[in-house]
């Protein structure tokens, strides 16, 4: 007959289960939020958008020798363009100007943000033919720490 102490007994103790249980409910209570509330994730994909599409405004000038301008309202950013101006570096964009067709065609040329986000701090501002802002200008979107950037000299955007 084997000897009951011998055997090992397995399973988990009563302190191991409520430590367990305490650390899953410790990150429940900070991970759920994140999933559920969404307008961190859309503040950041919009300003992903804000980025790309002042990226593309500083191509276009430059590839199509046009002065591409930026108009900012609370909520979206429309790009137009100057049809009137040559490529001189001593004249101004008369903004807005005429609608510029999107890279998939859409005219005009808009981005709008989702629901309940905001732009601020932004100034309609241009892209010379060569691709160098008027000004440089720094836009804040609402939910998202970072602004964007436009650097005054390159165009840079970030």
């Amino acid at each position: 007959m084997p000897d009951v102490n011998s055997k090992l007994i397995k399973g988990f103790t009563l302190i191991e289960l409520v430590m367990t249980m305490v650390i899953i409910g410790i990150m429940g209570a900070v991970a759920v939020p994140r999933f559920f509330g969404t307008s961190v994730f859309q503040s950041r994909g919009y300003a992903d958008q804000l980025k790309a599409t002042l990226r593309y405004a500083q191509k276009a000038a430059s590839a199509q020798n046009r002065f591409i301008c930026v108009t900012f309202a609370a909520n979206s950013i429309t790009l137009t363009y100057d049809a009137t101006q040559s490529s001189s570096a001593h004249v101004t964009a008369t903004c807005p100007g005429s609608n510029l067709a999107g890279p998939s065609g859409q005219i005009p040329y808009k981005v709008t943000a989702p629901g309940g986000i905001t732009l601020s701090g932004a100034t309609a501002f241009y892209f010379d033919t060569l691709g160098k802002p008027s000004a440089a200008q720094a836009i804040t979107v609402a939910g998202y720490a970072t602004p964007v950037t436009v650097e005054a000299e390159t165009g840079y955007v970030h």
